[in-house]
């Protein structure tokens, strides 16, 4: 039995649209370094999946790349050519069978991209400004053609996640990645039609949500998912402040998107510069966003206790990313009032327990204070 405390949690809750969810417990969008050379998703990434799919409503994948030139990392599936829809149709199905909503993140790497894994080196963003990192790569400015194409991109790989059998898709437009590069005002420095002021620096985004939307129009059956993830700040100078973020929330407000997911590290985490305000983004965000917009906060989130205290700020949906690495049991295990068996840190010894695919379990071993791990 759930302790009454936690029923919150478990209401169901129906996007717009009319797709339900059986709880408001979503999985974050994780990076797990697994899928085959060819781009395929690989045997261990589908049951990494299956095993953290039970509980939770819905699934947001990791982030697919929708053109050649926008591959992210070595170990990223792929979602640019027809030829993937197979594999993205095992992923979908996959975590399906187990009860959830299947939600594919699609995305650009733009100067993020290693030039080791894309044709010819050749790494593009909105301007020749590189990463602010020892040994980041100059990146090639796009064209006007080059950007009307990856837009098409876009679309064209929310036709593919629609064929494939996916609920919806995630544009993911935070964490340094094109989409962001396009919107901040460190890496664009452009001044033809998709930079220079706030509103130009607009165009590229939400070129990417018109382009999106159309496509679903056309293609999807049956409702789908239209959601976008932003970071609500940058730590470069010029970079993407608070204030900026709410203008771009705005913005997106007016799309009628489907959800808006916030992608921080700490759900409380307070905003640097940009306004005058000492609550957590998370909060400022809810609160510009109002029911306009179902909004899914993340950050943190490792006990029942973290997640009702951030439930009861009244953000609708919450995603938890690390803690179904350590325990995919967490959902059931609150709703089965047994949230004191929660485990919060990683044991050494449980990789194959928690079906975490070699290549993330490297990752996670080998970066220190990504993940609480027992010593």
């Amino acid at each position: 039995m759930t302790n009454p405390k936690y029923d919150g949690l478990f209401k169901p809750f129906t996007f717009s649209n009319g797709i339900q969810l059986d709880n408001r417990i979503i999985l974050a969008p994780m990076t797990n370094y697994s899928s085959n050379e060819d781009g395929t998703v690989s045997d261990s990434e589908v049951n990494y999946y299956i095993r953290r799919s039970k509980g939770v409503s819905m699934v947001i994948t990791a982030c697919t790349y929708v053109s050649a030139n926008g591959k992210g990392f070595s170990g990223e599936f792929a979602g640019h050519t027809d030829e993937m829809i197979p594999s993205l149709k095992r992923l979908a199905t996959a975590i399906k069978e187990q009860g959830a909503k299947a939600v594919l993140q699609i995305f650009h790497g733009g100067r993020m991209c290693p030039p080791d894994v894309v044709p010819n080196g050749d790494v593009v963003s909105a301007s020749a400004v590189p990463v602010e990192q020892e040994g980041s790569p100059t990146p090639r400015e796009l064209t006007d053609s080059e950007i009307e194409s990856i837009i098409h991109d876009f679309g064209e790989t929310t036709r593919r996640a629609i064929e494939a059998g996916f609920d919806g898709v995630e544009i993911h437009g935070a964490n340094g990645y094109l989409i962001q590069q396009f919107f901040s005002p460190h890496s664009n420095r452009r001044e033809d039609r998709w930079g220079g002021s706030l509103e130009k620096r607009l165009t590229f985004p939400l070129a990417v949500v018109d382009e999106v939307k159309k496509v679903v129009d056309t293609h999807a059956k049956e409702p789908f998912l239209v959601g976008y993830r932003f970071s609500p700040e940058e730590p470069e100078t010029p970079g993407i402040t608070m204030k900026d973020t709410l203008a771009l929330v705005d913005a997106l407000t007016n799309k009628n998107l489907d959800y808006l997911h916030v992608s921080v590290l700490d759900f409380w985490s307070k905003p640097r510069r940009g306004v005058e305000d000492t609550r957590s983004r998370i909060e400022i965000i809810q609160e510009r966003v109002g029911d306009r917009v179902p909004v899914i906060g993340v950050g943190s989130i490792y006990t029942a206790e973290d997640a009702l205290k951030a439930f009861e700020t009244g953000i609708p949906l919450l995603a938890i990313g690390r803690e179904l690495i350590i325990d995919p049991d967490w959902v059931q295990k609150i709703k089965e009032g047994r949230e004191n068996e929660i485990i919060t840190k990683l044991n050494r010894d449980d990789q194959e327990k928690l079906v975490i695919p070699d290549p993330l379990w490297q990752a996670i071993i080998h970066t220190p204070g990504w993940f609480p791990i027992e010593d």
